[in-house]
């Protein structure tokens, strides 16, 4: 065969093998993000769900090391589980708490309880809450519920909208933070009115707390202050804490023993879970004393991030909020999102420095956001390396919008 015959094969062979669809497209520009910052050298956030097998196990094994691996192990709920609801209770000062496998099925149980008590199956939420827009409708499909929301706008609930809502709702649900808002907080005064106008309507509050382990910075009240203001709160082991997975759902004994009878219903009395449970309190033993640091420099890196925009001269660019309430907060840019994405995905390969890990979502034309996430690994970075890999990265987005 001929080198031009030989070349036209090859040729032949990768357009077969590119993506043709959107989806598919889709599917390859995420397998090369996640390798791409898999692979980097500096990262603002190292996502250990992202690891390989081996390393997943390597990470049970080190939070495993603590404790005594020749008591019997867990089956349906006992030993190290309990060991965890006993702390997780006292970390969030109430009387007990139940381990679940997703906070799906934590809040979509405490919400049902609720329900039954206050003989209201209406649960007032914000459009933007979790069970609205990632879980498939399941209140109302699977636990009868009927969402109703106090306010359209992308930030926290009122308490002037929470009083004057309309109609009758048995609970109030707020998720502390709004993540899909921009991972927003209220105020602690707005918080505490909130709550005390749902408690004149004698509506009971559900906190949503998958990441409130991170909001104590910004309330500068303690987790068992913060949790005091509801009559419930769920929280998630693997969002900040980076265990295996699971939660907890915290609230009154009568609840609690309640909410396990359900959870066994909806199926998630699990034979075994030490894996989740052990990797949950290294979780509480390590990363939760680092948050305050990571949510401190995380305003470090969203002052850097607007300034070294603005130096490089993009015409427009928001971080929000502006100073952010947690860890975690969203960029705006001018661009197509596909222009960005590629953008970022090559500077993680081509200078092993990941800047921005996330998707860039469609906000409108010409207009994508994504959310920065500011863990361990990027208390390395100062303010000026922020501002360095920003203007790479314009860089490379001209090259982008020019071909």
């Amino acid at each position: 065969m001929s080198d031009t015959a030989e070349q036209g094969e090859h040729q032949a062979e990768r357009r077969d093998q590119e993506p043709t669809t959107e989806e598919e497209r889709t599917q390859e520009r995420r397998k090369r993000r996640i390798a791409a910052n898999r692979n980097a050298e500096r990262a603002l956030a190292r996502l250990g769900f992202q690891g390989t097998l081996r390393e997943r196990l390597a990470f049970v094994q080190e939070a495993a090391e603590p404790y005594d691996l020749d008591e019997p192990s867990d089956m349906y709920g006992g030993g190290v589980v309990e060991l965890l609801e006993k702390r997780v209770a006292e970390l969030l000062g109430k009387e007990a708490a139940a381990f679940f496998p997703t906070g799906t099925m934590a809040q979509q149980v405490a919400l049902r309880c609720w329900a039954g008590r206050t003989g209201n199956p209406t649960v007032a939420l914000h459009p933007l809450a979790h069970p609205e827009v990632h879980e498939r409708g399941a209140f109302s499909q699977v636990s009868g519920l009927r969402p109703v929301h106090v306010t359209s706008e992308p930030r926290q609930p009122t308490a002037d909208e929470v009083r004057d809502f309309p109609e009758p709702f048995g609970t109030l649900m707020l998720e502390l933070p709004l993540r899909d808002a921009g991972f927003v907080l209220p105020s602690w005064e707005e918080l505490t009115a909130v709550v005390e106008a749902a408690r004149e309507r004698d509506a009971v509050v559900h906190f949503d707390g998958a990441r409130l382990w991170e909001s104590t910075t910004h309330f500068g009240r303690p987790l068992d202050e913060i949790s005091d203001l509801a009559d419930s709160v769920y929280v998630s082991f693997y969002k900040s804490l980076e265990a295996l997975g699971g939660a907890a759902l915290v609230g009154p004994k009568t609840l609690i023993d309640e909410a396990k009878t359900w959870r066994h219903r909806y199926g998630g009395m699990v034979f075994q879970q030490f894996p989740s449970a052990l990797t949950a309190l290294a979780g509480l033993d390590q990363e939760l004393p680092r948050l305050p640091a990571y949510v401190a420099h995380a305003r470090v890196v969203a002052d850097a991030l607007r300034e070294g925009f603005a130096a490089a001269g993009v015409p427009w660019i928001r971080v929000h909020p502006e100073q952010p309430h947690t860890n975690e907060f969203q960029v705006w840019l001018p661009y197509d999102p596909d222009t960005v994405g590629d953008a970022a995905i090559r500077q993680a390969e081509e200078t092993s420095t990941a800047l921005f890990a996330n998707p860039w979502i469609t906000k409108g034309p010409g207009l994508a956001f994504t959310e920065v996430y500011v863990r361990a690994a990027g208390l390395e970075w100062t303010a000026e390396d922020v501002k360095a890999a920003v203007a790479d990265l314009v860089v490379r987005l001209k090259e982008e919008t020019a071909t």
